[in-house]
């Protein structure tokens, strides 16, 4: 592209477009593209470091839930409310 400077009164100069090439759409669409692909390929590289992480995550918590709920139905009702009063006792012990 060729461009003509102007310069204003207080010196800045501006670019004014003078010739748009019928190739410039295209050029930037390439453009856009590999910037796209670029991020993309970025991304991916990072997503597996995380997905790793939330997967451990979502384990841990899955694996702690059900032990959570296995202990509830062998504890039975009431002595989990005997565990319930013994923790509440504790942590506002702690208080």
């Amino acid at each position: 592209m060729v461009d003509e400077v102007i310069e204003t009164k207080d010196g800045l100069k501006l670019r004014k477009l003078v010739e748009l090439k019928t190739t410039t759409a295209d050029e930037y669409q390439d453009a856009m593209l590999d910037r796209v692909e670029y991020f993309k390929k970025q991304n991916e590289k990072k997503s597996v470091f995380n997905s790793t992480i939330q997967n451990t995550v979502v384990s841990t918590l899955s694996t702690v839930l059900d032990l959570k709920i296995q202990l509830e139905k062998s504890l039975g009702e009431d002595n989990m409310k005997k565990v319930h009063e013994f923790l509440d006792e504790f942590l506002l012990f702690g208080l």
